[in-house]
């Protein structure tokens, strides 16, 4: 059994076979995370000494993340005493993650291939997160999949997911073709780091492609409830889609300092708005990037590269903050 000693002065013990993000947990420690499968990146970290093994590959790693000795948590475990460059996320220390039953509360149509799901939990579930993480559906026959939520906390404690239609996907062709009202379902959650933080930035940037739009609505939620806690902040919003019809959400913003930008990559000729991908659109605008936190979700590629161009511009490595969508069938 090693040990592992965070930024904070923390420390955990780590054993063989179990990733570290997995042993942090197990102790009360939240460290970063998404996908815990290799693939988002969201969970690489520093190590700044001591040797760990990884156990499954970590495939969001660069040959240069790997000769720089950056770890992906959730694919290591320590074979020594270590030392990580990473901070436990405090805010997310008391949230238990849960399995509970639900059912179909509502479906609707978002767009032609993008459902918006409501699902119901039991009286009294106290179903507890922070806007922007996720949950695991568990529907037909076991299938699991990830949505996240898209609605800050309710009194109700409804959650709204939006889902997309994937080809020939085993959990598509349910939510598509054969879900209804009142079916009993499964969740798992709240799952994930991504919420928002205390920053001195300035700016607070969110970028969503297609999907990703969905913990962005509930991260603006929550600020819309306390507008004082981004009092004197500018606030963007970075919206990519391919086509028109991909912008389904239009977000109510009166109430802040905010500038709503849809960005289409597929623009007909009668679009007027943006056109070019969410990262270059932040480029175009200026903003500076030194006193700006982003928050980014949507596809790997999208996610991969905002997080190096933007901190190639001057957007601090800390500053960055992430939920890739790692696509299932």
């Amino acid at each position: 059994m090693a040990s592992v000693k965070i930024s904070s002065g923390k420390s955990f013990n780590s054993a063989a076979g179990d990733s570290m993000l997995d042993s942090a947990r197990a102790e009360g420690l939240t460290l970063e995370y998404s996908c815990r499968t290799g693939r988002c990146g969201v969970c690489k970290t520093k190590v700044l000494s001591g040797e760990t093994e990884a156990f499954l590959d970590e495939l969001s790693l660069s040959p240069e993340d790997n000769l720089n000795g950056y770890v992906l948590t959730c694919c290591r475990f320590a074979l020594t005493d270590v030392e990580l460059d990473v901070e436990d996320i405090g805010a997310l220390g008391d949230i238990k993650i849960r399995t509970l039953p639900c059912r179909i509360d509502a479906l609707g149509v978002l767009a032609s291939n993008v459902l918006q799901v409501v699902l119901r939990l039991p009286p009294n579930s106290r179903f507890t997160y922070l806007p922007g993480q996720y949950l695991d559906v568990i529907g037909p026959g076991g299938v699991r999949r990830s949505y996240s939520i898209a609605n800050a906390q309710r009194e109700d404690e409804k959650l709204e997911l939006h889902i997309r239609e994937v080809e020939q996907g085993v959990m598509s062709a349910y939510w598509f073709g054969a879900a209804k009202a009142n079916d009993l379902l499964r969740l798992e959650g709240p799952l994930g780091t991504f919420s928002l933080r205390e920053k001195d930035a300035r700016n607070i940037i969110f970028l969503a492609t297609g999907t990703g739009i969905a913990p962005v609505k509930a991260m603006l939620e929550q600020i819309l409830k306390a507008p004082e806690t981004v009092m004197g902040k500018q606030i963007f919003v970075y919206w990519g889609g391919r086509t028109e019809s991909d912008i389904y959400w239009q977000p109510e913003l009166t109430q802040l300092a905010a500038v709503f930008a849809p960005v289409l990559s597929r623009a007909s000729s009668s679009w007027s708005g943006r056109t070019g991908y969410v990262q270059a659109a932040v480029l175009e605008d200026g903003i500076d990037l030194t006193q700006s936190v982003v928050y980014a979700c949507g596809s790997e590629n999208m996610i991969f590269c905002a997080r190096e161009v933007l901190q190639k511009a001057g957007l601090p490595e800390r500053n960055f903050y992430a939920d890739a969508f790692v696509r299932s069938n």
